[in-house]
């Protein structure tokens, strides 16, 4: 569109051009992650790298906390990392050498925006890192020769590594500055990076619908449609209940016991894995159906204290499901609108407005005295989208007609 606006006008206005691609294009920075299958001499180099960057992490936490603690003085990763090249000279720390130099300046450079964090008040102190757990280390790529070490879809190279075996699922646009190996709890590895890439927003549909989330149906729409819940904490708790018992009955940090540990990993990743797909596919079909989308504003750690259905509400992901849909309405030109999560929308007829004044959770239909009858979640949708689309909040829907009874 853009291309051929610039090919038939003679002398385009540079305004009218800016506002166009500002409106046809979204340029987003997109993460991808990839399988990697490293070789046996790969697996050893990497152990190396977490090795390395784990001491590294861990030295330099110890260093920070004790000056701080006795001394009074706040230091930082920079300061470290001069005391870091001088440990590289002596013979007692020559091994340092081994690893990749980007990856443990990268680590330093993590600890202080662990730090930052903490300093705001967005997470906790900086904690040890261990071996048991999660690893990850993260190489930057050399802008002049990236040519060489990167080609999308095709091949990856990184220091020390040399060429890394992905199964490419998708072909990136952009080209990554940082690239991240990781490996699970499960032994699995994986390389993510992200690029800048530019979006065309999809064709804006003139419709919007409202979305109810519950437990029963994940997603309710103001059009009637379920999606369903496909419970995959419970279709997979066969296993992992029989994993888990297994690993009770190992002694501690025996060989059997990290064995055992390694198959309850990779129990959990599949579940997680599997939700994370069903996930993705239903906020994608949401995105494509409607060019508005409604939903109530969540407070998901208020609702998982409720013991009885916490289990169940975790293995739903809301916060997760609400994440994806805002940042891919985003991408693609999409509009999202939270409503106020105190408004009646299931007490509130959608036909005449009438609000009932109390309704248990167990009634799934109720009639109204206008003589609609209403899904409880479809009815909550429909009032979703109204607060949504007319701009009133909650505390405007509250001044309904209130009735003393529902019938069921």
């Amino acid at each position: 569109m853009l291309t051929h606006h610039l090919a038939t006008c003679h002398r385009p206005n540079r305004m009218s051009i800016e506002a166009m691609t500002k409106r046809d294009f979204t340029t987003i920075q997109r993460s991808y992650t990839f399988r990697f299958y490293p070789t046996s001499a790969q697996r050893q180099q990497l152990a190396i790298e977490f090795g390395h960057g784990r001491w590294v992490w861990n030295t330099c936490l110890a260093w920070r906390s004790y000056v701080y603690r006795h001394r009074g003085q706040s230091v930082s990763a920079v300061d470290f990392s001069g005391h870091l090249t001088k440990l590289k000279k002596t013979a007692a720390y020559g091994w340092l050498k081994e690893a990749s130099a980007t990856t443990l300046n990268q680590k330093l450079r993590d600890q202080d925006t662990a730090f930052k964090n903490f300093f705001a008040g967005r997470a906790k102190y900086p904690r040890f890192k261990k071996r048991a757990h999660a690893q990850s280390i993260r190489y930057q790529l050399d802008p002049r020769q990236v040519a060489g070490r990167y080609r999308a879809g095709e091949f990856l190279k990184l220091p020390k590594l040399g060429l890394l075996k992905l199964k490419w699922s998708r072909k990136p646009q952009g080209i990554p500055k940082m690239v991240t190996v990781t490996q699970d709890c499960a032994g699995r590895y994986g390389v993510a990076f992200m690029c800048e890439e530019t979006l065309q927003p999809l064709p804006r549909e003139p419709n919007g619908i409202g979305v109810d989330l519950g437990v029963k149906d994940i997603v309710v729409t103001s059009e009637g449609w379920k999606s369903g819940n496909p419970r995959h904490l419970r279709t997979h708790t066969r296993q992992l209940t029989k994993t888990q018992r297994r690993l009770s009955r190992r002694r501690k940090g025996s060989v059997r016991w990290h064995r055992q540990r390694v198959r309850v990993a990779k129990a959990h990743a599949r579940v997680k894995n599997t939700r994370q797909d069903w996930l993705h596919k239903l906020t994608t079909a949401l995105i494509r159906q409607a060019g508005l989308i409604a939903m109530e504003t969540l407070n998901v750690k208020g609702m998982m204290a409720n013991r009885r259905l916490s289990k169940a509400l975790g293995d739903v992901g809301m916060h997760e499901l609400k994440r994806q849909i805002e940042y891919k309405a985003a991408w693609y030109g999409c509009e999202f609108v939270q409503v106020d999560r105190w408004a009646p929308t299931s007490k509130t007829c959608s036909v005449c407005g009438a609000v009932i004044d109390a309704m248990l959770l167990k009634v799934r239909q109720w009639s109204c005295e206008c003589g609609a009858v209403h899904d409880r979640d479809i009815n909550a949708a429909r009032n979703i989208l109204r607060l949504a689309t007319v701009g009133r909040t909650g505390s405007d829907a509250r001044g309904g007609v209130y009735k003393l009874e529902v019938v069921a």
